[in-house]
């Protein structure tokens, strides 16, 4: 961890007055938390890690809050509740710290968490047909709780437990580990998840999934914030400019279940290889907004570019690089109004948006799809990266 240079600050001070944040990426000076939306980076901040009680969990533990932030002042809260994101206060083009990512005030507005709003999803993200899948001949049965499908983990998935942290202030890290038991929600296997996320002083958000097994079982872990790069200046995600680095998707039935075809974009209102903005199509799709896999263009191998998201109001750029093949674009078309966030916000449809990078849909029971189950002495290992920058013009 760097000291601070407070002569390198003064002196700056002292020739310019009040100056941004990036205007002092080699200087670091006094802590500048700048924890509230609408607050003025006029300082930055050496990296730290610091730690505040969040609440009771439903099981009758403490959990925390976690807070790392870069020496760019850049901030990130994570609860050991859920493995939850709940924060990410990055400036706009005028220097204005925002929040960026939907939340809550305390642990209690994420049980019961339905929309999943910020929290690490497992043991499979996304969707299992029928609840149900077979490995080496014997069928597993899981709870069915998305219409006749099987979502996001089951009643209880890991964005619904508590993880032991570990914070790692060398790194600017927090490390979370849980254990899922064997036939926990229906799951064969002991399964150890460790979920790793980093600060970096690049402004990226970089988020290291591990898991290793007893026995053979499907794994697919992935972050389900919702982004909001307006930071509340505007109720929805409407005007953000999309970009998708993804020339095909798994295309899916009425139930959202892959079919097993991997269909092009082009000509279609799901096309995202060049920018696009996210209302200007929306209307022409079946149902009322994006909820599709993507297949990411040479995705699955090493850390590829995999989208990038672009708020006009404030210039904020979002970019997603991951070594997972798929990603997950979803618009929020299913909040209501009846979620009040931070700042007594009310969630409405569309006011995020998720990129979920993971594997695809249903790929234990499609041989064809990237395989997704584990068995002992192996490692489940994928990196996602949120990278966070500003656009002047």
């Amino acid at each position: 961890m760097k000291k601070h240079n407070i002569k390198c600050t003064l002196l700056l001070l002292a020739l310019f007055g009040s100056v941004s944040m990036t205007g002092l990426s080699g200087c670091n000076n006094k802590e500048n938390s700048m924890e509230q939306t609408g607050t003025t980076a006029t300082e930055t901040a050496e990296a730290k890690i610091k730690k505040q009680t969040f609440g009771i969990a439903p099981n009758g533990e403490e959990v925390q809050l976690y807070i790392l932030t870069n020496k760019n002042g850049m901030q990130v809260k994570v609860t050991n509740y859920g493995a939850i994101v709940t924060s990410i206060l990055t400036p706009g083009k005028d220097g204005t710290m925002g929040d960026v990512v939907l939340g809550f005030d305390d642990v209690n507005g994420y049980v019961p968490n339905d929309p999943h709003i910020g929290g690490i999803i497992g043991r499979y993200a996304n969707r299992i047909a029928k609840g149900k899948f077979t490995i080496d001949g014997n069928e597993y049965t899981l709870a069915t709780n998305n219409g006749p499908n099987h979502l996001h983990g089951g009643n209880i998935g890991f964005d619904r437990v508590v993880w032991k942290a570990e914070e790692l202030p060398a790194q600017n890290a927090l490390k979370l580990t849980y254990v899922s038991k064997d036939m926990e929600e229906g799951y064969p296997g002991n399964l150890t998840a460790v979920v790793t996320y980093t600060l970096t002083d690049d402004n990226g958000l970089k988020i290291d999934y591990e898991a290793t097994t007893d026995k053979a079982t499907p794994v697919n872990l992935t972050n389900h914030s919702y982004f909001n790069l307006s930071a509340g200046k505007n109720k929805d995600i409407l005007n953000n400019e999309v970009t998708i680095n993804a020339d095909t998707y798994t295309a899916s039935d009425e139930t959202l279940i892959p079919t097993g075809e991997l269909k092009p974009v082009k000509a279609t209102p799901y096309d995202f290889t060049t920018p696009q903005v996210v209302g200007s199509r929306i209307n022409n799709l079946q149902g009322y907004g994006y909820d599709l896999n993507y297949v990411i263009n040479n995705g699955g191998e090493k850390l590829t570019h995999a989208a990038t998201v672009y708020e006009p109001t404030t210039g904020r750029v979002m970019e997603v690089h991951t070594t997972q093949p798929g990603i997950q674009l979803y618009t929020a078309y299913h909040l209501d109004g009846s979620l009040t966030g931070k700042n007594n916000t009310q969630y409405e449809s569309y006011a995020g948006l998720c990129l979920e990078a993971q594997h695809y849909p249903d790929s234990p029971n499609k041989p064809e799809f990237p395989n997704t189950v584990i068995k002992p002495g192996e490692k489940y290992q994928e990196t996602t990266i949120y990278k966070f920058s500003i656009r002047k013009s």
